[in-house]
């Protein structure tokens, strides 16, 4: 059934399966209420009436495996192994590969997306997703997860240039997640995002069962009103919190800490406050600021007006506002320059991160969304030992990150980072990226020195990292031919995340 009654995007759309593609009932939200205008209230919803967005939502009650879109969305577990009927069916059309590949991604966290094939599927992809499990004492927490889920999704569909989508309903029964309330944050999400990214999906397809199928139909016309009458009449069925620009739920105590403290002095000396306040500043300050005034953070820590465990503290809700940004802006273009990206496993069985400097333009890029795209693709992989390698190949003086931004960066990221870093191998130095980064570890940062290694060819390279576990750029591959001999990777194409 179509939810906005336009018929035709059932004839048009070829993401349902084919025995499906023609309608059989009625548009089940006509009703005589959507017959005449109501009286203009002078107050207009958030959610206006909009053709363009309606025509781009479907919903289907139906098996989510069976839709021929370009994605289809599994939800899942933390270990993606959930036996829930979803999964089942997608698991059991795609085949025995989907298992395989399964086990490369070792898990999901949750709010978090990943991608594999869709092997059998009429879809060309699966994104597993993990829901978030449901108390009420932890409601905000699980709202704004399961927000993480549906945006991550959309957002790994736009950056990978898929069309259509396929939504399952994401946090299933056995997380104990109240459908309404679930239902709300799906639909404010794909609302919000096909607003601003109208233009990078062609449909969205909410893949139900008979008992979801009420749900969706009641609140679909909260935020997909398919007339003037609608949206005036929803307005007062919206619920309180319809979330930010985004669709992301807004916590008050968040909106406390933002807001200046009324009437405090420039120099007052409430220092917990005047830290709290300092941290929010991210997002409007230039990458310098990013963490706040780290300087008077430690000046106060060592002079004992701010303990260790408060510092620790700052610092990790600071980590925690960067994560959140991370998991739901736009960093498409960034990730277009596969100038950081995981490849596979070094001999000791830890994760490799490439870094490519060639492909680092610092002139031209938003630095402090390339480190939100850090952060977006390492929070997951530096919770266990990895390692790191840097292509310094080619690098010309546009490509040089400076110490004050890799020193910020250091300052921000978690204490995860620093610890579960074991090596961190740097490929075809220069003289002057010797002495840099030797100054660098030795006066810049702590605990880094005795885990840099100076790689000067890719056979070297190999003792650490077998060549099918490393993921190398082309160009990388033609310089070290010319300079050290030829190599035969089995893999010699980089690819991005």
């Amino acid at each position: 059934m179509d939810p906005l009654g336009a018929r035709s995007c059932f004839v048009d759309a070829d993401v349902l399966p084919s025995w499906a593609q023609e309608p059989d009932g009625i548009d089940v939200l006509d009703s005589p209420l959507c017959r005449e205008a109501p009286p203009d209230s002078g107050v207009r919803s958030p959610f206006p009436h909009n053709e363009d967005i309606n025509d781009k939502v479907i919903l289907w009650q139906g098996d989510v495996a069976l839709l021929n879109c370009t994605a289809v969305v599994n939800t899942s577990n933390e270990t993606l192994t959930d036996k829930n009927p979803v999964s089942d069916s997608i698991f059991g059309y795609a085949g025995p590969e989907l298992q395989d590949e399964m086990r490369k991604l070792k898990g999901c966290r949750t709010g978090e997306a990943k991608l594999t094939k869709g092997f059998n599927l009429a879809a060309r992809y699966i994104i597993h997703t993990v829901g978030p499990k449901y108390k009420n004492k932890y409601r905000t927490a699980a709202e704004s997860s399961l927000y993480s889920c549906y945006r991550n999704v959309l957002q790994l569909a736009k950056e990978q240039s898929m069309s259509t989508v396929g939504f399952c309903v994401v946090s299933t029964q056995k997380r104990c997640y109240p459908l309404e309330d679930a239902t709300h944050i799906a639909l404010r999400t794909v609302r919000r995002f096909l607003e601003s990214h109208g233009s990078a999906l062609e449909k969205v397809v909410f893949a139900v069962t008979e008992q979801e199928e009420a749900t969706y139909l009641r609140l679909l016309p909260l935020y997909f009103p398919r007339s003037q009458w609608e949206e005036q009449s929803s307005l007062p069925l919206l619920p309180p919190d319809i979330g930010n620009a985004d669709g992301e739920p807004i916590v008050p105590e968040r909106q406390i800490r933002i807001s200046e403290k009324p009437g405090a002095h420039e120099d007052d000396t409430d220092e917990e406050e005047g830290l709290d306040h300092d941290l929010c500043l991210i997002g409007s300050h230039a990458f310098a600021r990013m963490e706040g005034d780290v300087d008077k953070q430690r000046r106060l820590a060592l002079q004992g007006q701010l303990s260790g465990a408060t510092l620790q503290k700052q610092h990790q809700r600071n980590y925690n506002r960067w994560l959140s940004r991370a998991r739901t802006e736009d960093l498409s273009d960034i990730a277009a320059l596969k100038a950081l990206y995981q490849s596979g496993v070094d001999n000791c069985g830890r994760t490799v991160i490439v870094v490519v400097g060639r492909n680092i333009p610092v002139l031209v890029i938003d630095m402090e969304k390339a480190l939100l795209y850090f952060i977006h693709m390492m929070d997951h992989v530096a919770a266990k030992d990895y390692i790191l390698v840097y292509f310094h190949t080619l690098t010309r003086e546009h490509n040089h990150l400076d110490s004050d931004f890799l020193k910020n960066l250091y300052d921000v990221v978690d204490a995860k980072y620093r610890k579960n870093l074991k090596a961190l191998y740097f490929v075809h130095p220069t003289f002057r990226s010797k002495v840099s980064s030797w100054f660098f570890t030795t006066f810049t940062v702590s605990g880094l020195k005795d885990r840099v290694h100076q790689v000067e060819s890719l056979h070297q390279l190999f003792t650490a990292i077998a060549p099918d576990q490393i993921e190398i750029p082309p160009f990388v591959l033609s310089y070290d031919a010319r300079e050290n001999g030829p190599v035969f990777p089995s893999r010699s194409s980089s690819s991005g995340l």
